[in-house]
C-alpha cells in the first residue's frame, strides 16, 4: 500500500487510517479512522481548491466550485480508491466483509480521506497535498472522465442518446436504520449495460451507478 501511495507512513498510523468502525466494534472498540477522515476531508478540499484556482484562471467562481465538488465527491474518491486497490487493505468487520464492504463507495471514499489525514499528521502539509494531487490527477487529466465524474447521470444520459438506445432507468433499494441508511442503485441502459452503485443517500448511489455504467460503455465502444 505504501508503495502504491508513494508515501512512507508510520505503520501504526497507516493501520489506523485503514480501520473501519465495523472492525473496531468487533475488536473491543479500538480507535477508528473517522477522526483521520475528518482531517483528510479538510486537506483534500484545500489542495483541490488551490490546484483548480491556479490551473484555471479563466474559470469563474461557480465553475470552480462545480469542479471542486466533483473532485472531492464520494463518487470520485471511491474511483480513486478502486484505482489503487484500496479495498483489499481496509480492515472491516465480518458483516461488512460479507456484504462487499471493500467495494462500497462510501467506505472507499472515507478511507482515502483518512489516508490523506494520516499523511498530513505524519509527513506534513506539503506531503499530504502532493498525495492528493497524485490521487486526483487521473481524473483531471482525462476531460471526458472529469466531466463524467462531475455529473455522471447527465453524462450517462448523453452517452445513451449518442448510442441511440433508451434513456437510463434506475432502481434503488434502501436498508439499515434511519440514522445509518444504506442505498444500492442499479441502472440499466437498454440492453447495453447494467451497473450498480451504493452510497449513504439515494443520490449518491445513483451517481455511483451512473459512473460505473458510463465507464463500461466507454470501455466497450
Amino acid at each position: 500500500m505504501q508503495r502504491t501511495l508513494q508515501v512512507e507512513l508510520d505503520p501504526e498510523l497507516l493501520l489506523l487510517a485503514l480501520t473501519h468502525r465495523s472492525f473496531a466494534y468487533e475488536n473491543g472498540g479500538i480507535p477508528t479512522n473517522e477522526r483521520l477522515e475528518f482531517l483528510g476531508d479538510s486537506i483534500l478540499g484545500q489542495a483541490v481548491t488551490v490546484k483548480l484556482y491556479r490551473d484555471h484562471p479563466d474559470l469563474d467562481e461557480g465553475e470552480l466550485a462545480k469542479r471542486r465538488a466533483s473532485l472531492v465527491s464520494s463518487v470520485a474518491l471511491a474511483e480513486v480508491g478502486r484505482a489503487i486497490g484500496l479495498g483489499a487493505h481496509i480492515r472491516l468487520g465480518r458483516g461488512e466483509r460479507l456484504t462487499g464492504g471493500a467495494a462500497k463507495a462510501s467506505i472507499l471514499a472515507d478511507t482515502v480521506e483518512a489516508i490523506i489525514g494520516a499523511t498530513y499528521l505524519d509527513l506534513g502539509g506539503e506531503a499530504a497535498t502532493a498525495l492528493v494531487l497524485r490521487l486526483i490527477e487521473p481524473l483531471m487529466a482525462d476531460p471526458d472522465r472529469f466531466g463524467a465524474a462531475m455529473d455522471p447521470k447527465t453524462s450517462l444520459q448523453e452517452a445513451a442518446a449518442r448510442l441511440g438506445t433508451s434513456a437510463p432507468t434506475y432502481t434503488v433499494v434502501e436498508s439499515g436504520p434511519d440514522h445509518n441508511k444504506h442505498f444500492v442503485a442499479t441502472v440499466a441502459v437498454g440492453d447495453l449495460v447494467s451497473a450498480a452503485g451504493e452510497g449513504s443517500s439515494k443520490k449518491q448511489a445513483e451517481m455511483a451507478a451512473a459512473l460505473e455504467a458510463w465507464t463500461v460503455l466507454n470501455a466497450t465502444r
